[in-house]
């Protein structure tokens, strides 16, 4: 998708500050013109909503960094090179609130959340009636999708986890009205518990108003996906899978149940969604990350070499050396999972390790998920089938305190999928969570699982590589707020 600069030539709050000169000969204000002819015509609408991925997919958020950040956090990668512009400091946990990380990811993530909250505005306000009220739901549903997406991914990093004072805690500036020219917009902190909220009633919103499903319409196939609209634009089974995420953090497993049940409709094997997008797992799990429009791939990023995620930001570019990536390599120490029991050497997932040649550290082990080399286009994923699943064994299981048959069987799919001799055969309450989040750890290794995991279930950052263990009540658990917020926004208080 292009980037289109329609909507995102407005000056974004906190995303940067810019300076227009105005032409004498203008006959309108630049944001007047932007009003009066960017929702003109179905092709500027479209485009429109075009801007809003693509801003999402930027390098800086669902692109590279925002996926890599949460993975180094974790204990299953260390640090190759010591380079503070690819996360070392987020690595070792010490970002100061001018890092660029910090003021980078906050900055882009507000950026979609403004082309959101503007282009919702503009679809009201005249869209509508240039392209009628059952496409303009669509696209509202999709802008709401991703700012909801979009608040989650801020709260994962700079606001401690729901269940530290039931969502009383300090959360985000909550912003629902489009920015669009020079002004004051401070705004105070809403409650972690408020933001949570709004991501749900957006979430709730697209559920409702998404396409049910995106067909080929070829002649003589009527029931024919579009695997590419399926893989890349949001649909009513996408905003039903990522409130899985969304009520997993908050520790809400009926509500979990509830939206899972609503796209996996089975108690055994094989499990799959029965209507609208009929999502399932690939039989290859390899080829997940080969052939990227698949039903396994509820919402993925589009890469190309005309739109690649930009230097230093491209998921192989870290994890890769098979293709000069050396920034991050698997740990070897006990606590990485890459010496896990667990994983056994039959998966085929550990089809994706490459051992360092000649002129890398001795001996070192690197992910290859991600195998795509310069300009690195591999596709992104957000989510996947298999995450809803392992979503819903692990909410079956902690609802009731116990071990539950269907979580069991759901949990089996998702490793015999890749290792098809072993059976998981959990023997009482704690082996089953214990098993079920070492599954996580494998299947989503590179895909940006870790760091939230261990935060919404109140765990340690173990130690790694000379870093110390960090636990929940330390302050550089979460990361600080951004230094521009702080100077622009005079309601806005730090991290403390």
């Amino acid at each position: 998708m292009k980037h289109l600069l329609i909507i995102a030539l407005v000056v974004s709050m906190l995303g940067g500050t810019s300076c227009m000169k105005k032409d004498l000969m203008e006959p309108l204000p630049p944001t007047s013109l932007i009003d009066s002819l960017a929702f003109d015509t179905k092709d500027r609408i479209s485009n429109q909503i075009r801007s809003i991925y693509a801003s999402f997919k930027s390098g800086q958020f669902y692109g590279g960094r925002y996926v890599i950040y949460n993975d180094i956090r974790g204990e299953d990668f260390i640090n190759n090179g010591s380079n503070l512009v690819t996360g070392t400091s987020t690595w070792n946990f010490s970002l100061t609130n001018t890092a660029q990380e910090v003021q980078g990811l906050w900055s882009q993530a507000y950026n979609v959340i403004n082309l959101a909250n503007l282009f919702i505005e503009g679809m009201e306000a005249k869209g509508k009636a240039v392209i009628g009220d059952s496409i303009a739901l669509d696209y509202i549903a999709e802008a709401r999708m991703l700012r909801a997406i979009s608040y989650y991914s801020l709260l994962q990093l700079y606001c401690r986890p729901y269940w530290d004072g039931n969502g009383s805690k300090p959360g985000l500036p909550l912003r629902l009205v489009g920015n669009k020219k020079v002004a004051d917009y401070s705004m105070a902190r809403s409650t972690v518990a408020q933001i949570y909220d709004q991501v749900i009633q957006d979430l709730d919103y697209a559920e409702q108003n998404l396409p049910l499903e995106y067909l080929t319409n070829k002649p003589g196939d009527p029931k024919a996906w579009s695997l590419n609209l399926s893989t890349t634009r949001g649909h009513r089974n996408t905003a039903i899978a990522f409130k899985t995420r969304v009520y997993l953090s908050m520790r809400k497993y009926e509500d979990v149940i509830r939206e899972a049940n609503k796209i996996v409709a089975q108690d055994v094997a094989p499990f799959s969604a029965t209507s609208g997008t009929p999502h399932k797992m690939q039989a290859d799990f390899l080829s997940v990350f080969k052939t990227y429009e698949n039903l396994e791939s509820i919402l993925s990023m589009p890469m190309a070499a005309a739109e690649a995620p930009g230097t230093q930001n491209q998921l192989a570019y870290y994890f890769n050396a098979a293709v000069n990536g050396i920034e991050y390599r698997l740990s070897l120490e006990p606590d990485g999972i890459f010496k896990s029991a667990e994983w056994k050497a039959s998966d085929i997932r550990r089809n994706q390790i490459y051992t360092s040649d000649a002129g890398k550290p001795s001996e070192a082990k690197w992910l290859t998920k991600y195998s795509v080399g310069s300009p690195y286009t591999d596709w992104v994923p957000v989510i996947r089938y298999s995450e809803v699943l392992l979503n819903l064994s692990e909410a079956l299981v902690r609802k009731d305190l116990a071990l539950n048959a269907r979580a069991t069987a759901l949990l089996n799919a998702v490793r015999q999928r890749s290792d098809p001799a072993t059976t998981i055969t959990p023997l009482d309450f704690d082996d089953m969570i214990s098993k079920l989040l070492i599954e996580r750890r494998i299947e989503f290794l590179g895909e940006g699982r870790r760091s939230p995991d261990i935060m919404r279930l109140g765990l340690t950052f173990p130690a790694k590589g000379g870093v110390p263990a960090v636990p929940p009540t330390e302050l550089k658990y979460i990361w600080p707020i951004s230094a521009q917020e702080l100077l622009l926004n005079t309601k806005m208080e730090d991290n403390r």
